[in-house]
């Protein structure tokens, strides 16, 4: 009986549960980055609503139970991504995601939906990092190589996946 009561807590420990209040928003979008970043950062709902108003250029958000904690470079991605538009960037991006994914992810394409095609991925803890396309040559694009990879890397919103804990 010990045994499954462990199980049971270690799983409910795995997995965020979907934030209600404002303030369990609050709570789970600044666990998506260190309390260095996420301490100073605008918090917004899913939605975009703000919670709190930051002060260091970060954003954080509960994430559909994948929070994220991303800067300026990284929302501009993101916009783009969700207007289908092009994106380049001369800055570096960076965007944690210290809780891990809540489920998998194409590797080859945001756009993606048929997980029997292509190579998907459920990340543990990760920073993503966003370069100039240069810097991304000579980087592996698969997630199982071990090491930082590059994902959507035949898309205009292709970034460095560092992954900084097991996955899931």
């Amino acid at each position: 009986m010990l045994k499954s009561h462990v199980l049971l807590v270690a799983v409910a420990l795995s997995f965020p549960a979907l934030a209600d209040t404002t303030e369990e928003m609050i709570n789970l979008a600044m666990r998506a980055a260190p309390a260095s970043i996420s301490g100073k950062a605008t918090i917004k709902d899913d939605d975009g609503t703000i919670l709190r108003k930051g002060s260091n250029g970060f954003t954080c958000a509960p994430g559909g139970g994948s929070p994220m904690c991303c800067d300026s470079v990284w929302a501009k991605l993101e916009k783009a991504m969700n207007n289908k538009a092009d994106f380049s960037t001369d800055r570096t991006g960076i965007c944690y995601i210290l809780l891990g994914d809540s489920k998998p992810y194409s590797n080859d394409s945001p756009d993606a939906t048929d997980q029997t095609k292509g190579t998907w991925i459920k990340e543990g803890p990760h920073l993503m990092i966003v370069v100039s396309k240069e810097m991304l040559k000579g980087l592996p694009s698969d997630p199982a190589s071990g090491v930082p990879y590059v994902m959507w890397k035949d898309t205009p919103y292709a970034h460095i996946m560092v992954p900084v804990g097991m996955r899931k």
